[in-house]
């Protein structure tokens, strides 16, 4: 997605240099764990390194756009460590179920203890815990923080504490939660046992309140680029009454892949909802009002290509993992930068070209001020006026909206225009009324940014596909329901494409396809060979 680089962070504590292995064996055995279980036959940039700061025993810090690959870098470091346990501290219930059913796939012992699970299927569960049955244990900041939890957490042979969405720790990060403020508690508790925080978004006065709230030692520190070159940022003040109009265009002009709209509140989601059915275009909601089970289908359905388009609020998309989003669509000013970046950085996650296209509206910054004046607290309220004067900046100014989200965020890239944004001449013909343009050339996706398969000879690439893409499709997503798992836990669609391309005939061609490797096939292989035997094959010469 992006050109990746490591920096530190400037304040304090040492680069992320690592000397994590004894020699070609240790490095070796880390490669065979990313290919036996992830099906990748190398990294994403950082990703090594990171992995090698964990299995080390070394604090780390780690920023990361949406996207880079953060969840296997504490993953994989647990998959190693045999007798051993890596403790996530995740804040959202749906994102630790859908992490462990992943892992499940992979073969990767993990489990999650929130309060879907009965008194006795709890108590069974840190039973085994305490055995060392689990590599990952995901709990959220509020469990973490009860006394009952931390002296359960003393008798368990825990390696590492991972702390995902880490930004939230800190006052000054964009979705600041309170009990995340606790976490401090596990240097007092576990003083021996290393941190590892992890975010896609954080200022570097946000960093340095992360360093500082969990107390990292040294930390070895990671930062990748927030350049994501392959994004086309475009903004548009609009009114009310031209903004369903440009939505409608830019609808029309992404017809391939997937569109995630983001409306500011329920209400809206069901106005536009209506506006694309009258259109007769196809589109599902996703809202806090639904119950969990319409939410998960809507997903689920949104993720299989079923649908399209999906328009939600805020409470969608942290933790989906969906490659070919060609386009993210705001309709109205986001709260603040590190917000916009994060959620527009959904889209074009395959290193392919995708636009984020905010659609603001003069009385969307006039509502934003009137919330921030309603705040009670002094300090919080001068933070969100920050927040408020940057978004505003972003914009508003005539300078270029990738340069801006770099130096926001204490980048300081060489160059002064990237072509990739409405300021700095990217083609927005197609947003005009009677105006078209031509379809974009979607650029190949940047190796660099991108996990490699393992090579399967005799592929022939670009071959016709669609009819055994639809019936594995369907064959997926009847498997996963089967299961009680969404159709994308089983494989990703990537994964899709290429069983399409290679169609295997035996585990060890089906280990060799992107997303599986030896455990994920011990797992479903047997099925998936089957179900693409299943697919009629054309009669030669007809």
């Amino acid at each position: 997605m992006a050109q990746f680089f490591s920096q530190h962070f400037g304040e304090c504590g040492r680069c992320g240099t690592t000397s994590y292995t004894d020699g070609v064996a240790a490095a070796s055995e880390i490669l065979t764990a990313l290919r036996r279980h992830w099906g990748f036959s190398d990294f994403r940039p950082l990703q090594e390194r990171i992995v090698g700061s964990l299995l080390a025993g070394r604090d780390a810090c780690v920023v990361m756009p949406t996207g880079g690959g953060k969840s296997l870098c504490y993953q994989l470091p647990a998959a190693l460590w045999h007798d051993r346990t890596v403790l996530v501290i995740s804040p959202l219930i749906a994102l630790m179920q859908d992490q462990v059913r992943h892992l499940d796939v992979m073969g990767i012992a993990a489990v999650a203890v929130n309060s879907t699970l009965a008194g006795a299927e709890q108590a069974r569960v840190q039973a085994e815990a305490a055995r060392g049955r689990f590599r990952l244990l995901y709990l959220s900041p509020e469990r973490v923080a009860r006394p009952d939890t931390l002296a359960w957490l003393r008798r368990l042979p825990l390696a590492l504490v991972a702390i995902d969405e880490a930004h939230c720790i800190s006052e000054w990060g964009h979705e600041f939660r309170p009990e995340y403020r606790q976490l401090g508690l596990l240097r007092r508790e576990f003083p021996e046992l290393p941190i590892a925080a992890f975010t896609a978004s954080a200022s570097r006065r946000v960093r340095r309140d992360i360093l500082g709230q969990l107390a990292l030692r040294t930390p070895d520190k990671y930062i990748a680029s927030f350049h994501c070159g392959n994004l086309r940022y475009l903004v548009r003040a609009t009114t009310a009454r031209d903004q369903p109009a440009l939505l409608l265009r830019a609808l029309r002009h992404h017809r391939t892949g997937r569109v995630i709209v983001y409306a500011p509140t329920i209400a809206r989601v069901e106005e536009t909802l209506a506006l694309l059915q009258r259109e007769r275009i196809p589109a599902l909601g996703y809202h806090g009002k639904m119950d969990s089970d319409t939410r998960r289908e809507h997903q689920e359905r949104w993720m299989e290509g079923e649908v399209r388009v999906l328009v939600a609020t805020l409470a969608f998309g942290l933790g989906v993992d969906q490659p070919e989003v060609r386009a993210v669509i705001h309709l109205a000013l986001p709260k603040s930068l590190e917000q916009y970046y994060q959620e527009a950085g959904r889209a074009g996650r395959d290193g392919l070209e995708a636009t984020c296209l905010l659609l603001w509206q003069k009385r969307d910054a006039g509502l934003l001020a009137h919330f921030i004046e309603e705040v009670a607290d002094a300090a919080e309220r001068a933070r969100a006026w920050e927040r408020y004067r940057v978004i505003r900046g972003f914009v508003e100014s005539a300078r270029c909206r990738h340069r801006q989200i770099c130096l926001h965020f204490g980048e300081h890239p060489a160059w002064e225009r990237c072509d990739a944004c409405d300021v700095c001449g990217a083609d927005t013909a197609w947003l005009e009324p009677g105006r078209s343009a031509a379809k974009p050339q979607r650029r190949p996706a940047l190796a660099a940014a991108t996990a490699t398969p393992a090579a399967m000879p005799g592929a022939t690439p670009g071959a016709e596909t669609g009819q055994l893409r639809e019936h594995l499709r369907a064959w997926r997503h009847a498997a996963a329901r089967q299961r009680g798992v969404p159709a994308y836990i089983l494989f990703s669609n990537r994964s899709l494409d290429e069983l399409c391309l290679h169609q295997p005939t035996t585990l060890a061609e089906l280990e060799a396809v992107y997303g599986f490797g030896p455990a994920r096939a011990a797992q479903i292989g047997r099925e998936v060979l089957a179900a693409i035997a299943a697919f009629p094959q054309p009669t030669p010469g007809a």
